[in-house]
């Protein structure tokens, strides 16, 4: 067997792994199978994608480095005489920055000036509902967290907004499965967090909600991957096609 089908194998059962265990509320174990599952999806990518793209190959870096910190901070009692959370900072900036490697992996393919100039009311609406989400979803935290904390929760949300928001429009632009697979996995993405949200501040004891956020999060990677053996389709301008015809008439 190829290695890469076997490894593809191997993920699969730790992702039905994970889940289970999330079922099961068994936290510590969880977390350990799912910083395995996503450096084992990143060795995937390595070997099994010819056209590796640099950003996305950062990306599952970044993520798979957070992982790996978040399960050490479960299993490793570091004491640390402080009151400021340091893994707190420095998990969710790997996960900022993995997330802002994925959005320059959308962004470098796209033309901003055309897409803007060929939906400006959507990209217009798309920045007021942002702006509305990013607010109401982090105001949640305001009481739970340090002025440093909600502020880098303000940050995080506001990133995974604009993350989900510029697949749109990279999905209007272009119209192809690539693009489609892309906002998929980030519309996974932002449900996976916003529900994480609601579990940690909301209804920690609603275990159901942490096992949504854990298949939204398994179907995110799903797509990401499926989009990476894919190629943008070539955008057709009908409309210069159509001047270029009747200047040649």
């Amino acid at each position: 067997m190829q290695i890469g089908k076997f490894l593809g194998s191997i993920i699969l059962v730790l992702s039905l792994f994970f889940l289970g265990l999330q079922f099961k509320g068994l936290e510590i174990e969880a977390a350990g199978v799912r910083a395995l599952a996503v450096t084992l999806l990143l060795f995937l990518y390595v070997l099994r994608i010819k056209d590796k793209h640099p950003f996305f190959l950062l990306f599952l870096i970044f993520f798979a480095i957070s992982e790996i910190l978040n399960y050490v901070t479960w299993v490793v009692d570091i004491d640390i005489s402080s009151e400021i959370d340091y893994f707190y900072y420095v998990g969710n900036s790997l996960y900022i920055i993995a997330y802002f490697f994925l959005i320059a992996r959308i962004a470098v393919d796209m033309n901003f000036r055309k897409a803007f100039l060929k939906f400006p009311v959507q990209i217009g609406l798309l920045a007021i509902l942002g702006l509305f989400f990013v607010y109401f979803v982090s105001d949640t935290t305001r009481k739970e967290l340090t002025i440093n904390e909600y502020y880098l929760e303000l940050l995080y949300n506001a990133v995974v907004m604009f993350l989900m928001a510029i697949a749109l429009v990279n999905y209007m632009y272009r119209d192809d499965k690539k693009s489609m697979n892309l906002l998929i996995g980030t519309i996974c993405i932002m449900f996976s967090e916003v529900i994480q949200l609601a579990y940690f501040y909301i209804a920690a004891d609603f275990n159901l909600l942490n096992v949504l956020c854990s298949m939204f999060l398994v179907f995110a990677f799903l797509f990401f991957y499926l989009q990476s053996r894919l190629q943008h389709r070539k955008i057709i301008d009908y409309q210069q096609q159509h001047q270029d015809i009747h200047i040649e008439s």
